[in-house]
């Protein structure tokens, strides 16, 4: 009995060798508890992709028994590699084979490494060289399926089916859901609009989005509401528009219609030697950009502020490589809700939102930073979908709630008096995806190998990763899920572990507040894989601003005051040893840039909270940025790896909040020419010594010196011999006499940096460059009000 074999990788270009078959049966195909290893023949598959088959034959005795198989591979992070990422069986104790029971007529066993070129629409190449065009949705409670296509003007199709041009394409079932048609010419509907009429399992007729789609009609505000439309899709929400078919082969110019550039020959120029592109996780410094935030004075005709896209992130570059940070992160850019977001409320992963500048702008933006030695992190969003999600995840293919394909639901309709209880929370803004479906946790996690492998991320900042591992809870009585968590442990460690056989050097930032060590420990060690979580905690007690934590440090606050009182030092101090264990550290983010309320408290922009909001003239200005440059340099020369949002090089100062950024949007250019010169000077120079000194790269760090009532803090880097010692000082009044610090190597200290410089708009209160030396363990140094110096050891 013969049995076909095929690994599909889902990959245009080829990334792994050897491939080999391994399963639980001997030569003969008898079963065995030593696995048998053959050899498997690659080819290319009908999706244009490296694909690996083998065909093995076993015994009609062992008709109905049980047999695991799995691949082995050499892959671009080392040999003999385990294919096969995803999980299965219990998650408390999973296994990563697959299963199949020897039956007669059995169907080749195969598995998808990414599912973005099987399911959507794809190109398809037939034995004669042509190339075709197959549709396919994960659609298991459907009893029929068809593909229709809309009005290239208005991009819509209604519910009621007004919109449809053409005849219906019935697709069929395939199995496992999956529903397919081909057509013979892809050419023929490139850049055509389509959706999916779904009969659901009560006969009711849907019209849905692809979910798998890679461009989403339309860059404005108008949401129909599943009524006829006859405007223009320039002015329709691109998440209820129709989903567009596109070559992901192929890359447009920048700005209008034209052929583009076959995608290798677009990449061919994206990497420059003289500007190389960080490797390492500590090597980062990122700078936090909504793109949305850039254009600032753009209305539209009515006067409406008009956010910004990627055409204006391009012309930020310059600015960005004259700072000198080396990676830029992004708000989400998958199609989002709204017109005006911050990009959270996801509706299709694969497209890049329309407003934005879409899909063929991204990859220039990309290009565009690798070719100035910048890396380029996206943020996703996997914890909930866009809220009112009616054309695309919600209810597919089905009115009852606990067939609702994408969400989680625990039990039946009729176990609730109301039938929305069963659905999971999970402290995100929407319900809880239902990750223990697995093609739900391919479609997220194939996204983003799409994301790394078409548009060539570097890496990903995943959205509360908390909400997936720890907080679920029935939506009926809040009692927690056990259960629940543990599929998003699942879903976590299949997404790190798939990225990285692909890209072994992606970063993975987990925004997580667990405290849970797992998150960053590898995955063969049964951890998440991730290399650093967002150290939140760091923020609120640098700044404060909130009132979160009144135990806390709140040190930018307290200054505020202006009274000179003690600051909590010493336990800012322990803040800054935690950053060595894999810290992403921020003074400032989007969420924190004036979104963030608690116990009363609102956050703000550092600048403005620096001075308790107090009018920015004269000396209350000057005694703000040095308090700002403070607080950089506490994360900028900390043990993590640093962070900073948009703006705080140049003194940004209105609140940036979610529901109305496009109001208060800070002109970059201009406020660095307008009153933000010495803070960008100042972070220019910080940030390129970082980059210089080994030490401030490191993992190393270690306060030798707190003093609450003086207000003054001191720590060490090391890496090696190369010996960086950071004293500052957030008192009101300079220690021009200077001042004592214990717990320093004796040796000769030069002073490389001074926050008060008066090239940074200080006062100059410092060492002058000068050598100091330090003896009996103590050096004395003139320290600055509201600042810092830098020293090296020279001997």
């Amino acid at each position: 009995m013969r049995v076909e074999f095929v690994y599909h990788t889902g990959l245009a270009s080829p990334v792994f060798r050897n491939v080999r078959l391994c399963g639980s049966w001997d030569g003969a195909g008898e079963p065995a508890q030593t696995w048998t290893t053959v050899p498997m023949t690659e080819s290319r598959g009908p999706d244009g992709c490296p694909t690996f088959r083998a065909t093995l034959t076993f015994p009609d005795s062992r008709l109905g028994h049980p047999y695991h198989w799995g691949v082995l591979l050499d892959a671009p992070g080392g040999r003999e590699a385990w294919g096969i990422p995803t999980e299965a069986g219990d998650p408390a104790a999973p296994v990563r084979h697959r299963t199949f029971t020897l039956a007669a007529d059995l169907p080749p066993q195969e598995y998808w490494l990414s599912t973005g070129r099987r399911l959507g629409v794809n190109k398809r190449h037939d034995a004669g060289g042509r190339t075709g065009a197959e549709f396919a949705v994960w659609a298991p409670n459907a009893r029929a399926v068809s593909v229709v296509f809309g009005d290239p003007i208005s991009g819509y199709i209604g519910d009621d089916g007004t919109g449809v041009v053409g005849e219906p394409i019935p697709l069929r079932d395939t199995g496992g859901g999956v529903w397919t048609a081909t057509v013979d010419d892809h050419a023929a509907v490139l850049g055509r609009p389509y959706m999916f009429e779904v009969v659901k399992d009560n006969g009711r007729v849907a019209y849905r989005t692809d979910l798998y789609s890679r461009c989403q009609i339309g860059r404005g505000r108008i949401d129909p509401a599943a009524s006829p439309f006859s405007g223009r899709w320039q002015d329709l929400d691109g998440t209820v528009g129709c989903s567009v078919v596109v070559d992901p082969d192929r890359v447009g110019p920048f700005e209008g219609p034209g052929a583009g550039w076959a995608d290798e020959e677009f990449w061919r120029d994206e990497l420059d030697p003289r500007r190389p592109l960080p490797t390492r996780v500590e090597d980062l410094i990122i700078y936090e950009l909504h793109v949305g935030g850039l254009g600032a004075g753009r209305t539209d005709g009515a006067g409406n502020p008009v956010p910004g896209n990627l055409a204006d992130a391009m012309e930020l570059l310059d600015h960005l490589v004259d700072l000198g940070v080396n990676a830029v992160e992004l708000l989400p850019m998958a199609e989002f809700e709204g017109w005006a977001s911050w990009g959270y409320g996801t509706s299709h992963y694969f497209a890049v939102e329309f407003s934005g500048g879409g899909r063929d702008q991204l990859k220039h933006f990309v290009r565009a930073c690798h070719q100035r030695g910048i890396a380029v992190i996206l943020d996703v969003v996997y914890n909930h979908y866009h809220h009112h999600a009616e054309r695309a995840q919600w209810a597919y293919d089905s009115d009852a709630h606990a067939r609702n394909s994408y969400y989680w639901y625990e039990g039946l309709d009729t176990d609730y008096a109301d039938p929305t209880g069963g659905y999971v929370d999970n402290l995100s803004t929407g319900w809880a995806p239902r990750l223990w479906e697995e093609p739900v946790r391919q479609m997220l996690i194939s996204s983003a190998v799409a994301q790394l492998a078409e548009f060539h991320i570097d890496g990903f900042r995943v959205d509360q990763t908390t909400s997936l591992h720890a907080y679920s809870t029935l939506h009926a009585d809040g009692r927690g899920l056990p259960h629940v968590n543990a599929f998003g442990v699942r879903f976590l460690r299949e997404l790190t572990r798939t990225l990285r056989l692909v890209r072994p050097d992606v970063f993975l930032i987990a925004e997580d507040h667990s405290g849970w060590p797992a998150v960053t420990q590898p995955g063969r060690l049964g951890g998440l894989g991730f290399d650093v979580t967002w150290y939140a905690d760091f923020y609120h007690h640098l700044s404060g601003d909130t009132g979160r934590d009144s135990g806390s440090p709140n040190l930018l606050t307290t200054a505020a005051l202006g009274d000179n009182r003690p600051l909590a030092m010493a336990r800012f101090g322990q803040t800054l040893r935690r950053t060595a264990d894999a810290a992403l550290v921020y003074h400032e983010s989007h969420d924190e840039a004036g979104n963030s309320r608690h116990s009363g408290g609102t956050s703000g922009r550092t600048l403005a909270i620096a001075v308790g909001r107090a009018p920015l003239v004269g000396e209350t200005r000057r005694y703000a940025e040095a308090r700002a440059r403070f607080t950089a340099g506490m994360s900028l020369l900390s043990a993590g790896t640093p962070m900073f949002f948009m703006g705080e090089e140049v003194g940004a100062v209105e609140d940036y909040r979610y529901d109305d950024f496009a109001w208060h949007r800070t002109d970059l250019e201009a406020a660095r020419q307008d009153g933000g010169a010495n803070l960008f000077a100042f972070y220019r120079g910080l940030i390129g010594l970082r980059r210089a000194v080994r030490a401030l790269r490191s993992r190393t760090i270690d306060v030798v010196h707190a003093d609450d009532a003086a207000r003054v803090l001191a720590f060490h880097r090391t890496d090696g011999p190369d010996d960086t010692l950071v004293i500052a000082s957030l008192n009101d009044a300079p220690f021009t006499a200077g001042y004592r610090t214990p717990g320093v190597p004796d040796g000769l200290w030069r002073e490389v940096f001074n926050s008060d410089s008066i090239h940074y708009g200080g006062w100059n209160d410092g060492n002058g460059g000068a050598d100091l030396p330090a003896t009996g363990g103590t050096l004395t140094a003139v320290l600055p009000r509201a600042g810092f110096v830098v020293l090296r050891k020279m001997w």
